[in-house]
């Protein structure tokens, strides 16, 4: 519907990916930059807040009673420089959208989730991670710089070096320093569209973490999945897999026909309405038990397709579905070295009460970059998707949150959907020096998100 101020306003309920806490708001279409200012100028008394593809997991890219930025449909690649890699783009440009333009030139994004459905802006907002943050550090790191829409209507061209404060206030701040418009971004050069993959099965949580150190020093990807219902002595069992850009000379003959192809399949359909509990400790017993089996004890040098490597959920569309219409949570934690223990101590809770997750993986991080409200530390980070319904969850998970905490550990805020307010300082210890920055930027808060208001951001 047309509002007062010219503006096209569709009243929608939103949610995260994990279908939890929906709310209600106006949302604005957004495919040219005046469409941006306009609304930030003459937004209500409820804030307003940029949205991408809506893949962050709880509720912080909602703004309940308020305005959202539909910036999904801002999405040009503005410039592309092939001898240097550096991509200007609009914040709507998705992964998947950049690798599809820039991999038959031999470049790829420098980080990726689990998902190519991310944008750009939302990329930085989050400051995401991939399986090579002990290598290449997070998005935000490679970033050049960012056209960020203030408040005033004013645009403010940020970048490490001439405005640090304000960019890295930017970069993880879930959106609440403005909207972010453009941004130049530093591709990764590869030689081709494959990954030469190890894989290795690990029979309990020692092993698993053990072969996840000695292999974080031969690839720059690596991950393990980790079978969460295993008890006992195969508590932690689990499947790395370990992988390297493959090189033109080590591809099958018909991939060396066009070795930075790149087509992935299309999406197998998830129906549209799926009992809740159809994920459920059993089920979910029986599929980590088959999968656990199926992978080789010891196994190198397999050549995979990036899709396969980097995104294999992607080949399922809607399969957050899966967990029916009570939706699911997904926990991400990081603790430091010396916090390991806690990575035990969530396995083992978790199975106790039978918290059935049949996506959960731990990750080795490196150092974490200049953002006060960015994520990642060096050391262990565990993330697993648990259906909302599993009994007494909302206990476990509130008693890691402190273990995690006290450990000088922090939970994703991208993620996150139920986190108490009271223990955000503790783990964001550089949470008020981030307020100052954004108070600068927004003196009358008027960049809001049913997340910030949550956890008194």
């Amino acid at each position: 519907m047309s509002a007062d101020d010219g503006l096209l306003r569709r009243r929608m309920i939103l949610s995260g990916w994990g279908r939890t806490s929906p709310s209600a708001s106006s949302v604005i279409p957004v495919d040219v930059e005046v469409s941006a200012v306009d609304a930030v100028r003459t937004v209500g008394g409820r804030g307003v807040l940029a949205r991408g593809l809506g893949r962050s997991y709880g509720d912080s890219a909602q703004n309940a009673g308020g305005d959202v930025l539909a910036m999904d449909r801002f999405d040009r690649v503005l410039s592309f420089d092939s001898s240097t890699g550096v991509v200007e783009v609009e914040a709507g440009v998705s992964i998947d959208a950049l690798i599809t333009r820039l991999l038959p030139s031999g470049w790829f994004v420098p980080v990726t989730p689990g998902t190519r459905s991310v944008t750009v802006g939302g990329a930085i907002a989050a400051d995401i991670h991939g399986k090579n943050h002990h290598v290449e550090g997070s998005f935000g790191s490679h970033v050049l710089s960012l056209d960020l829409l203030l408040a005033d209507g004013s645009i403010r061209t940020l970048d490490p070096a001439g405005s640090p404060a304000e960019f890295w206030a930017t970069v993880g701040g879930m959106g609440l320093t403005g909207v972010i418009l453009r941004a130049r971004v530093s591709m990764k050069p590869v030689p081709s569209a494959y990954i030469r993959v190890d894989t290795q099965r690990a029979s309990d949580l020692d092993d698993l973490m053990a072969r996840l150190v000695a292999l974080e020093g031969r690839h720059p990807y690596s991950v393990a999945w980790i079978d969460c219902l295993s008890k006992g002595a195969r508590l932690g069992r689990g499947v790395i897999t370990a992988g390297t850009f493959a090189e033109v000379d080590a591809l099958l003959p018909s991939q060396v026909i066009a070795p930075l192809g790149y087509s992935p399949a299309q999406p197998v359909s998830t129906p549209r309405m799926i009992p809740s509990g159809l994920l459920n400790r059993w089920s979910v017993a029986a599929f980590n038990q088959a999968w656990y089996r199926k992978a080789p004890a010891s196994r190198t040098d397999e050549i995979q397709s990036m899709s396969t490597f980097f995104h294999p959920l992607d080949g399922v569309s809607g399969w957050n579905r899966l967990y029916g219409r009570l939706g699911f949570v997904q926990y991400q934690f990081v603790v430091p070295e010396s916090g390991a223990d806690v990575v035990r101590l969530a396995v083992e809770r978790l199975s106790e009460i039978g918290a059935a997750s049949f996506l959960a993986v731990l990750k080795r991080f490196g150092a974490g970059d200049a953002a006060p409200l960015s994520f990642p530390m060096a050391g262990w980070t565990l993330a697993m998707d648990i259906p909302t319904g599993v009994e007494g969850l909302g206990v476990v998970l509130d008693n890691l949150d402190e273990a995690v905490a006290d450990a000088g550990g922090r939970v994703y805020l991208a993620k996150d959907a139920r986190l108490r307010p009271e223990l955000v300082p503790q783990m964001y210890p550089r949470l008020d020096e981030w307020r100052s920055v954004r108070d600068r930027l927004d003196p009358k808060r008027t960049f809001r998100s049913d997340q910030a208001r949550r956890l008194h951001l």
